[in-house]
């Protein structure tokens, strides 16, 4: 998926054989989502179901239709801020693979209209079908898919009998058990910047999730203009709206990594969403002079982070 991946165990030492098991299951767990769910995989099963040029029903593994069915679930409670269908528009703009960057009219922003929109897909769980309500319409996992592949690689190593780990795919963070230290692991929000990653605030977090969506990061500038991968399904254009980084915890990483889109929203909106729905979320927000202020919903609160020491 265009990504890396680390993972850390504590705890007792393993075994070399029970290392190299979990190594081997860690990647193969990730692999078959990549292979399944990868924009980058002309021949992964998502780019199949993007070809499928068609209203007729596409059927799809188990794990891609949950991802789906996940997708649609979120994209409901965030009024479309997540919206597997704004592939074209990220594509459109050069965020897709390939990363050909470019400023899009708007004729052609008014053309894209046709095929974004969560609400032109429908699913059938009992066929474990998605069907399109127009062909044109591509669906882009990136969103939520690295965020599932972290809870199957999790759930690699439950099965293994390994209590305590951290993986982190491409930011997108799983923890259980205990860090080295024998306590909750410290998880970095990171100050929202183009240079080197440094830490703002720290979560502990055992047994949760954590990711992280951010405008600072990818992104290109044109006519001293700034624009950013993060696109609103609703303009089909880059986010411009203040909200530099939107953090959520939550108990799966599949969760996590699509609630971050919450960044779509702008502060007070995805502030009152989150909370209305008593989702652990922080915000960084850019203010008029530069400066960025710290907002958080209570069920963040609650985990007892703290700000990294200037």
């Amino acid at each position: 998926m265009g990504s890396a991946y680390t993972v850390k165990i504590a705890g007792a030492a393993l075994s070399p054989i029970l290392r190299a098991t979990a190594r081997n299951a860690v990647a193969v767990a990730l692999g078959a989502v990549d292979i399944a769910m990868s924009t980058f995989r002309p021949q992964s099963e998502l780019s199949r179901f993007n070809a499928h040029a068609t209203t007729k029903p596409f059927t799809l593994s188990p794990d891609t239709f949950s991802v789906f069915a996940l997708a649609q679930q979120v994209s409901a409670a965030t009024s479309g801020a997540f919206d597997v269908t704004v592939g074209p528009a990220v594509d459109a703009w050069g965020f897709g693979p390939g990363r050909r960057e470019r400023v899009v009219e708007d004729t052609e922003v008014t053309a894209l209209e046709r095929q974004v929109g969560w609400q032109k897909l429908r699913l059938d769980e009992d066929a474990s079908t998605v069907a399109k309500l127009r062909p044109e319409v591509r669906a882009d996992l990136s969103g939520i898919a690295k965020g599932y592949g972290v809870d199957k690689a999790a759930q690699a190593l439950d099965a293994l009998g390994i209590e305590h780990y951290l993986i982190d795919a491409g930011g997108e963070v799983r923890t259980r058990g205990r860090n080295p230290e024998g306590r909750p692991w410290q998880v970095a929000i990171e100050q929202p910047e183009a240079g080197p990653r440094r830490p703002r605030y720290i979560v502990p977090l055992s047994g949760l999730s954590i990711a992280t969506s951010g405008d600072y990061r990818i992104c290109f500038e044109r006519d001293g203009r700034r624009y950013c991968h993060e696109i609103d399904p609703a303009t089909g254009r880059p986010i411009d709206n203040r909200l530099t980084s939107v953090s959520v915890v939550a108990a799966t990483g599949a969760l996590a990594d699509a609630m971050g889109k919450l960044i779509v929203l702008g502060p007070e909106q995805a502030y009152a969403c989150a909370t209305k729905q008593g989702v652990a979320a922080h915000f960084i927000v850019r203010e008029a002079d530069g400066g960025l202020r710290d907002l958080m919903t209570p069920a963040f609160a609650a985990l007892g982070g703290m700000p990294f020491p200037a």
